[in-house]
């Protein structure tokens, strides 16, 4: 497919999937659910993190989790008591289990208790490279002396060359523009121009049936070349075309 057909065929996508609609029915609608920054942020990374298996599950996981924290996470998360970890007993998804569930708590009270907003994390003096700055946030998530090595699976890092799907799909909600009541665009200091896609099975397919993705391994280096890629077509918001692909590819279109 000549690049002009293949860029026409993708914007087409873009504003077909990057709309409200798609809210419904997919784990993003469970920080739409809340309004302030740190609920947003709080909701947003813990849904991330766990959006593996199917869609239907995951929100009503999640739904379950925010209740436990009597749907005001940031609250709950920066004045609860260790006693108030209890109610957490019984919360699990998948392999994700209570004690892990306890530690997301104690870092992310950890870190609010001193931030106003988990973008600092993710800054590496003042600025943002998604390799080095998802690698130095996982260091700095399981920094804490309490941190289980078993929780390490639920964070992605770089430094393993993973394709770190959930880490690039939570900046991409925290980064990209709301315009269309997608994505949040809550966070100013990283610019949308420096994503790098989220790489899941469906893009991966689709990606490579468009001759946009040679190699067949979802690692870090297939991110890289598949965002490389697509920076020709938008070099200032790569990443809007994640809505492009995964949707052709979750609708069956090719």
């Amino acid at each position: 497919m000549k690049k002009a057909d293949l860029k026409l065929l993708l914007d087409d996508a873009v504003l077909r999937y990057n709309n409200a609609d798609f809210i419904a029915d997919d784990p993003i609608g469970i920080p739409h659910q809340y309004s302030t920054k740190q609920d947003i942020e709080i909701t947003a990374f813990w849904t991330s993190m766990l959006a593996w298996g199917q869609r239907v599950t995951i929100i009503n996981k999640m739904n379950e989790l925010f209740a436990l924290m009597d749907h005001a996470p940031h609250d709950f998360i920066v004045n609860h008591q260790e006693h108030d970890r209890k109610r957490f007993e019984h919360f699990k998804h998948r392999t994700f289990n209570y004690t892990d569930c306890l530690y997301f708590l104690h870092f992310l009270q950890y870190h609010y208790q001193q931030h106003h907003s988990l973008e600092e994390a993710f800054l590496i003096n003042g600025k943002f490279n998604a390799k080095e700055s998802i690698a130095n946030f996982h260091d700095y998530f399981f920094s804490l002396t309490e941190a289980p090595h078993r929780t390490k699976k639920h964070v992605a890092t770089t430094a393993r060359n993973s394709s770190c799907k959930r880490m690039n799909m939570f900046l991409r909600w925290m980064v990209r523009s709301n315009a269309t009541y997608v994505d949040f665009g809550i966070w100013r200091k990283i610019p949308k121009s420096k994503l790098m896609m989220p790489l899941d099975v469906h893009v991966q397919r689709v990606a490579i049936k468009l001759g946009l993705l040679k190699r067949d391994k979802a690692d870090w280096r297939a991110v890289e070349e598949l965002t490389k890629n697509l920076q020709k077509f938008d070099p200032e918001d790569p990443v809007k075309y994640d809505y492009a692909l995964f949707g052709l590819g979750v609708n069956q279109e090719f």
